[in-house]
């Protein structure tokens, strides 16, 4: 299943001001904490953060509920409202930004030095001091994500049906005709060529921006916020894809193979990239779609849960109820009544909606919802999961002072649900009655661990890319005339895949995945994708389990419930390693786990890939 990537309300409002007009005054109406004019002491330290909480969650609550509003009843109006308020909260943090930089150097207690850090390193949009250059990066942003949520392909004259991305992602999916997935990939990344003037725009405001608040550039701003420096982490994250890059290898050459066997070795030649367009995917990020044309032992146990919801009367409530039951059963408390009274578990009839799957704690306050416009699939499932693994987050640790309401850094946030999903193996979906009894043998097994490869290990290289290729962006390295030329040159040298047809610079086909023009950060998931194995790892661990990684499963087990929480209600209120350790008794982030939990299908990988040209 693909699963959607999602965006927290909180954090998208930072990501992205959607502003349709700069409301200048509506900002100058929230007084930022000041600092005293005279040298700063701990103590006004102390004062300014407590002051600053409070604004912050005033703010914030207003933000969060203008976005919900607007989220999940589209209309001009509810977008100018979110607009207003996104401003004046980019106006008060910018501003306060700058305050808080009197305290810099000063000997502070561990809380408001963490706080203070934490607002330094909030803003993924900074935009400039000056309110003219500070309206036209709202609107910048607000046009690029439009261009993107309207963009829609009609054909290669124009005037054949308009086909969206849900439909033409459908293509992509199901369909096994060369020219038809051509076609259809052709088709959507020709919506983002109007973003590449845009988007220069949003680079040179939103680096002017980072400039103002003590940055060099936009990139090194994100790459602030994970409790090390920028180059630091950047190493850290090449370590982490050194570990994975073999594995990723190995499955890109057996996946070559047989896509070969189906399309010709003269599409997919032995010894090259994978054309973009065959991997099930519009951004070949994840391949779990082309599963039927690479099963290893066909013929086997049906992994059909699908079938078996549909035929069992799922439905949106029910999947849900099955979600909190998975956290519940590990000791974990139920999820708050107004929860099933405000959440969007289903596309509305009457008006237009954000289906894109997302969890919210609107007020700060345990205010738990969910936004999905949920389907009786796996996939959606899997994904309720997922955002649940969110909820309980913000439960866990909603009572901390609002600047520690975070994940220990943003991969933890999309890491918790996905761990727990890692304990739905067969022997639990029999437990459900949602598979028949799934023999075990190997083919069996090589059989579920590709599947589950296809989507966890295909997408490790991209989901480092994105942003590697952003910072170099950022950072000047890579110059405008040069973007797509050096994004297909990215995506070449991590995931070996190419261009399935000659590109230019015309083209802006970064464009064409949200998270680039929406301005979201994206080594989150790529993280989150390792730390998901380590703490299935530790929580195995902690429930007694001695058996291969794989086959573990944490339903029911109370002594895990008890370690997810310990970190859960740590919340960002220590630094990301403090609360790594606190889970799995390290440190430091680790690919070791999802390697033992893959090593049956890599030993299989191997034995496959003999005597075959791999690499690229």
């Amino acid at each position: 299943m693909t699963r959607p990537l999602t965006v927290q309300p909180r954090m998208r409002a930072l990501l992205a001001v959607l502003a349709l007009t700069a409301l200048p005054s509506a900002a100058q109406e929230t007084r930022v904490p000041r600092a005293p004019a005279a040298k700063a002491t701990p103590d006004e330290a102390k004062k300014f953060v407590t002051s600053l909480n409070a604004d912050l969650k005033r703010l914030w609550v207003k933000q969060s509920t203008a976005e919900w509003i607007k989220s999940t009843y589209i209309t001009d109006d509810t977008e100018r409202n979110a607009a207003s308020v996104n401003e004046e909260v980019m106006a008060f943090t910018n501003t306060a930004i700058k305050e808080s930089r009197r305290f810099d150097g000063l000997k502070l207690d561990p809380e408001t030095a963490r706080m203070i850090h934490l607002l330094q390193v909030s803003q993924t949009l900074p935009a400039p001091a000056d309110a003219g250059k500070r309206a036209q990066l709202a609107a910048t942003a607000a046009k690029l994500e439009g261009l993107y949520g309207k963009g829609k392909y009609c054909g290669k004259d124009g005037k054949g049906t308009c086909r969206d991305l849900e439909e033409l992602s459908d293509v992509m999916a199901k369909s096994r005709n060369y020219e038809e997935l051509l076609d259809a990939w052709r088709g959507w990344h020709a919506i983002s060529r109007p973003m590449r003037p845009l988007f220069e725009q949003l680079v040179t405001l939103s680096n002017e921006g980072a400039k103002d608040i003590g940055f060099n550039d936009l990139g090194t701003l994100w790459r602030s916020s994970y409790d090390m420096t920028p180059a630091e982490f950047e190493k850290d994250a090449q370590r982490l894809w050194g570990q994975v890059k073999p594995m990723y290898d190995e499955l890109h050459c057996y996946v070559r193979g047989r896509l070969a066997r189906q399309y010709g070795e003269a599409n997919v030649p032995a010894g090259k990239p994978i054309p973009a367009h065959l991997l099930g995917n519009m951004w070949a990020q994840e391949w779990n779609n082309i599963y039927p044309l690479v099963e290893p032992y066909p013929g086997q146990a049906s992994l059909d849960v699908d079938g078996a919801m549909q035929a069992q009367g799922y439905d949106a409530q029910k999947m849900v109820k099955l979600g909190e039951k998975f956290f519940t059963s590990m000791g974990l408390k139920s999820l708050p009544p107004s929860f099933w009274e405000r959440s969007q578990f289903t596309k509305p009839r009457d008006r237009d909606v954000v289906c894109h799957a997302s969890a919210w704690d609107v007020s700060f306050d345990n205010d738990l919802r969910v936004k999905m416009c949920i389907k009786p699939t796996e996939e959606d499932l899997i994904t309720i999961h997922h955002e649940l693994g969110h909820n309980y987050y913000y439960t866990y640790y909603y009572q901390l002072p609002v600047l520690f309401q975070a994940g220990a850094n943003d991969g933890f946030h999309e890491a918790i649900g996905d761990a727990l999903t890692l304990s739905i193996t067969p022997a639990y979906l029999q437990q459900l009655g949602l598979l028949k009894a799934v023999e075990k043998n190997d083919k069996n097994l090589i059989n579920l661990q590709l599947k589950d490869a296809l989507e966890k290990v295909a997408f490790l290289p991209f989901g480092l890319l994105v942003d590697q290729w952003r910072w170099d962006v950022f950072s000047g390295k890579v110059k405008p005339a040069d973007y797509n030329k050096s994004w297909w040159a990215m995506r070449e040298k991590y995931q070996g895949v190419s261009a399935p047809v000659a590109r230019n610079e015309q083209d802006f086909d970064a464009g064409a995945k949200y998270h680039v023009p929406a301005n979201v950060p994206y080594t989150r998931y790529f993280l989150a994708r390792i730390l998901q194995f380590q703490f299935h790892k530790a929580l195995c661990e902690a429930s007694g389990y001695k058996g291969a990684l794989h086959e573990c499963s944490i339903y029911g087990n109370k002594e895990a419930g008890k370690r997810l929480q310990a970190m859960l209600e740590m919340g960002a209120s220590k630094p990301w390693p403090d609360a790594l350790y606190a889970m799995t008794g390290t440190r430091q982030m680790d690919a070791t786990p999802m390697l033992e939990y893959f090593a049956p299908l890599r030993r299989w990988l191997q034995e496959q890939n003999q005597g075959q040209k791999c690499g690229w």
